[in-house]
């Protein structure tokens, strides 16, 4: 059943879709829709009965907008730019008006450290072992959330191991508060252990940084065929939503595995989007700042900025 609030989450996820072919084709006054994203008016029951069959056509399901998106950011390298784009693409999504959820599960503890959040008596790791606790959550900015980490969750690998149903656990999780949110992000660790195993069953999507190296290209392969596994056995819904080239230099090496990679992997989607090595990232970590607190008109926020709309653009194709 469409109801307007997930109508509302697939309008902004799929803005390329015209409201007013929308609006024509459910034989609704002009300007209908337009005023319900604006907040001016609300869809009667008639309306949105009118509106189900057309934008079923487009791509909405109840299942897939009811519920977060989950992308877990992967690479089974350090350095590559995973919680940088755990932190700023969620942000760049936030800024769009999305409720975003990112989720800490690198013992290190990273994420939680670059935005500035303390871990309080809970954190991620309690709610792994016991399913009676939930995610403790906190508030980074307006639409964005985080559930922090520190280095007490290296002890999850063998206690998930132990535990029933591990490699679920974090799936059970999200589902408590998957509905309040439109997209949740997950900052995994630098390997293909149990935690990585998890989120990526927990998730709809990966998402790989990597730098354009001859290591992480090697590096690639086995990644692919790790998300093919866990496609294959635990996951069959888990989707690949692409590569994002990170730390990016404009030298003759970074070109040329750029061009490699998309060579190589043309099944793929290769985003446009590159993230370059700037040091404004560096100083917007050193003082605890989000990159558009730091400097919302810089060349570092306005690269997410467009990775977000780039990344939107791509499920709208998709679907």
């Amino acid at each position: 059943m469409l109801t307007q609030e997930t109508l509302l989450k697939f309008l902004k996820r799929r803005s390329a879709i015209s409201v007013a072919t929308l609006e024509r084709e459910a034989g609704l006054p002009k300007n209908t829709l337009s005023g319900v994203i604006s907040g001016t008016r609300n869809l009667s029951e008639k309306h949105l009965s009118a509106l189900f069959p057309v934008v079923t056509q487009y791509g909405f399901s109840n299942e897939a907008f009811e519920k977060a998106r989950v992308i877990s950011i992967i690479n089974h390298k350090g350095g590559v730019g995973k919680t940088t784009t755990t932190a700023y693409l969620g942000e760049a999504l936030a800024n769009k008006g999305f409720k975003v959820l990112l989720i800490d599960i690198d013992p290190q503890g990273s994420l939680s450290e670059v935005l500035n959040v303390r871990v309080g008596p809970t954190q991620v790791f309690h709610s792994l072992l016991n399913l009676d606790v939930p995610l403790a959550i906190q508030s980074v900015l307006p639409n964005l959330d985080i559930a922090p980490s520190d280095i007490e969750l290296s002890s999850a690998e063998k206690e998930l191991s132990n535990k029933i149903g591990g490699e679920l656990r974090l799936k059970v999780a999200i589902s408590k508060v998957s509905k309040n949110y439109d997209f949740i992000l997950i900052d995994c660790p630098p390997s293909l252990n149990i935690l990585t195993i998890t989120a990526m069953q927990a998730s709809n999507s990966c998402l790989i940084t990597t730098l354009p190296e001859q290591l992480a290209y090697k590096g690639l392969v086995v990644l692919l065929e790790r998300i093919a596994e866990v496609r294959a056995l635990l996951n069959p819904a888990l989707e690949l939503d692409g590569i994002v080239f990170t730390m990016v230099k404009g030298n003759s090496i970074h070109r040329e595995y750029k061009e490699l990679i998309r060579q190589q992997f043309s099944n793929l989607k290769v985003f446009d989007t590159e993230i370059k090595h700037l040091i404004d990232f560096q100083k917007a970590m050193i003082d605890h700042l989000t990159i558009s607190e730091f400097n919302k008109n810089s060349e570092a926020a306005t690269s997410y900025e467009n990775l977000g709309e780039e990344y939107l653009l791509s499920l709208d194709k998709r679907n």
